[in-house]
């Protein structure tokens, strides 16, 4: 059969014919439907890419864990002896600030001029993001953000603050992942507490405070438009630093909030009519010095914890306030004529429980403890500890020293506007803060005895055992010296000072709780007794006579470094011990400023308050002054009588005799002249001060 035979060119003749008729229908089709085509067309491509984008993104974060809210850290809340709250730390009940609780303006000024379709879209707002990107066409540059409220939150919480299209993407996954997850009054109560408006003011509670010294449930129409309009930059609009430029943009901000409808024109006016009083808060009270001190030592005491917890403390609050005044007034009333700018306070029980700490003039101005971490030269109040020394090694309070001129080596002490007394006891000696006898008795008794002493009743600062440790050249801070005359106070038993008592989470669950009753006892009672005769003697007739309180038996020392550099106070009843430190935290000398002026004067009104309900004690201690009309001490009389006329030594002899029934000696006649013999060798061969 024969094969028809086509025309050249009909197949393709036809093929062309019909996609030419295609051609020409299509291009009888209207524009407006070819436009459509092609926009459904992308409009599927488009969102296969988002979905496909979207998947990728929402499984890259969900590998990453961020598919929760980042957990505040746990919250600190330090409470006083009394209960009473002293300071809270982080969100201790969660978010600092509630919508429930805010006044309704603060949000809605938020709102209107952040993102006033927050109540209408899903976590993006393409209408918003849209009119935003018209306004900066027009523009030619950024006038308008497009983010809501909710992708700034993702932003906070979740991201880095990167500008890229990838993170943009990101937040915008995050920002609906929130809207599913949350309400939106729970998403605009986690925004108003982690935005931040400034260094020190993350949290619309923590800037109303510090802005307008008033929680953010007390602010003012015209103060919430400030902190609303904050937001668009903390710094530019900071209204501490730039207050005429954050009130035009809080007027733009109430604008906003009429326009919206959340404020009549009347609320608008009034508020832009009144000024608003930046308050900032300048004052800082000193507690803070607590809460720092305090929040140092948890880790020790209860470790890592993941709960909010309570700090019980010892702090009596009337106390702590009575000190800071004293100091911040003192201060402000005598440091520029006398040339001292810094003040520090500890106050203790006799037990060691710190009541009170001041550790400067302001911790707003300066956060250094000087209570804690100043170490400092104590002058003559190191002197107790060489007393105590030598009561240890059988002087008495009657005890005669020459108080003359002595060079040990290279190293000459001298005393208080070089005036020289001549043979006294040793409780005038140090009534009377004499340099010579301090010094001789420490050669005597042995500096390295001398240190072993102090560190005994407290001292742990480093103490070089030289001739002139007597008169306090080793440093040491106020909170070490103030519970080393502890033992003075309370029987003779060493103390750590502490000031927390129990950690407990908020459930109650016990995380920490002080156990012990010190360390022991480390003066006997006799001893003890001779100490604080002389210690009496010092605030009855010597040098700390302007901390004397009448009908309280007190004890103390004043002290004050070379050049004036350092003037201190320790004084103590049975109850309570306090520490008074005074100088310049750059060293510089003051104007004369003694112990026994500016820090007597601080601890007396201090202690005043403190013992206004307590009852009146007498200092521990059995010692005895030796009645020599006993006939047990008629001999002994006539042979110390005798020396004493006879000698003219370097160190004068002993002129009471060891007794009191608690602690017998052998007659001193034989033992004396030994005595002097072995302090005149060492006070000879004892090297130069260094």
């Amino acid at each position: 059969m024969a094969k028809r035979q086509s025309k050249p060119g009909a197949n393709r003749g036809g093929k062309s014919a019909g996609a030419g008729r295609r051609r020409r229908a299509r291009r009888k089709r209207p524009l407006i439907f070819r436009l459509l085509g092609w926009g459904m067309t992308l409009a599927v491509w488009g969102a296969i890419i988002f979905a496909a984008a979207t998947a990728y993104v929402f499984f890259t974060l969900d590998s990453k864990g961020l598919f929760h809210i980042p957990a505040r850290k746990p919250g600190i809340m330090l409470v006083a002896a009394d209960g009473q709250k002293i300071a809270e730390r982080g969100a201790f009940f969660g978010d600092e600030a509630r919508i429930s609780e805010l006044p309704r303006y603060l949000p809605q000024a938020v709102i209107a001029i952040e993102d006033r379709r927050f109540y209408h879209h899903f976590g993006i707002d393409p209408i918003g993001l849209t009119r935003a990107m018209i306004r900066n066409l027009r523009a030619g540059h950024v006038v308008q953000g497009g983010s809501t409220l909710t992708q700034q939150l993702a932003k906070n919480l979740f991201l880095k603050p990167e500008r890229t299209l990838w993170r943009k993407f990101q937040e915008a996954v995050l920002a609906i992942w929130l809207e599913s997850r949350y309400s939106k009054d729970e998403i605009l109560q986690l925004y108003l507490n982690r935005v931040n408006f400034g260094p020190g003011a993350v949290g619309v509670e923590k800037a109303a405070r510090k802005f307008f010294g008033r929680s953010a449930r007390e602010v003012t129409l015209g103060q919430a438009a400030i902190l609303a309009a904050m937001l668009k930059g903390p710094s530019r609009y900071n209204p501490l630093r730039h207050p005429a430029r954050a009130e035009r943009r809080a007027a733009v901000v109430l604008k906003a909030m009429l326009r919206e409808g959340y404020i009549t024109e009347k609320e608008a006016k009034d508020a832009l009519r009144g000024k608003q009083t930046i308050r900032p808060s300048a004052y800082v009270p000193s507690t803070q010095y607590i809460v720092d001190w305090v929040l140092e030592q948890l880790p020790d005491l209860t470790g890592p914890f993941n709960k909010s917890i309570v700090v019980e403390t010892t702090l009596d609050h009337n106390l702590q306030t009575a000190a800071e005044r004293a100091i911040v007034r003192t201060l402000a009333r005598e440091g520029k004529k006398r040339h001292v700018s810094q003040g520090a306070m500890v106050v203790m029980d006799a037990k060691g429980a710190v009541k009170a700490m001041v550790g400067g003039r302001s911790y707003k101005r300066s956060q250094f403890n000087r209570a804690v971490k100043a170490r400092r030269q104590p002058g003559s109040a190191f002197k107790p500890f060489v007393y105590l020394t030598a009561i240890e090694q059988g002087y008495t309070p009657e005890s005669i020293e020459d108080d003359s001129p002595v060079r040990i080596g290279d190293y000459k002490p001298a005393n208080y506007g070089h005036k020289y007394r001549g043979r006294v006891t040793l409780r005038k000696a140090l009534a009377l803060s004499l340099n010579t006898v301090a010094v001789k008795l420490c050669v005597a008794v042995g500096p390295e005895n001398v240190a072993a002493t102090a560190n005994r009743l407290g001292i742990s600062s480093p103490l070089e055992p030289v001739a002139s440790l007597a008169l306090g050249t080793s440093e040491v801070n106020l909170l070490e010296l103030t519970s080393a005359y502890a033992p003075f106070a309370n029987g003779g038993k060493a103390v750590v000072p502490y000031i927390v008592t129990r950690v407990t989470t908020r459930d109650g669950k016990v995380l920490y709780e002080r156990k012990g009753s010190g360390l022991g006892t480390v003066i006997n009672n006799y001893d003890l007794g001779a100490m604080n005769d002389m210690m009496r003697a010092v605030v009855t007739s010597g040098t700390g006579r302007r901390a004397r309180i009448k009908g309280r038996d007190i004890g103390g020392k004043t002290g004050t470094s070379q050049d004036y550099r350092d003037a201190w106070f320790i004084g103590y009843s049975a109850q309570l011990v306090g520490g008074v430190w005074l100088g310049n935290d750059d060293n510089s000398p003051t104007r004369r400023v003694t112990g026994g002026s500016l820090p007597a004067r601080i601890w007396k009104d201090v202690m005043l308050r403190a013992h206004k309900n307590l009852p009146g004690l007498p200092l521990p201690g059995d010692y005895q002054r030796q009645e020599w009309s006993d006939p047990v001490f008629q001999e002994d009389r006539v042979a110390v009588n005798s020396r004493s006329r006879s000698s003219g030594g370097i160190i004068g002899v002993i002129t009471s005799i060891f007794g009191g029934g608690a602690r017998p000696s052998p007659a001193p006649a034989p033992r004396e002249p030994r005595r002097k013999r072995r302090i005149r060798r060492r006070i000879q061969n004892f090297g130069p001060a260094r």
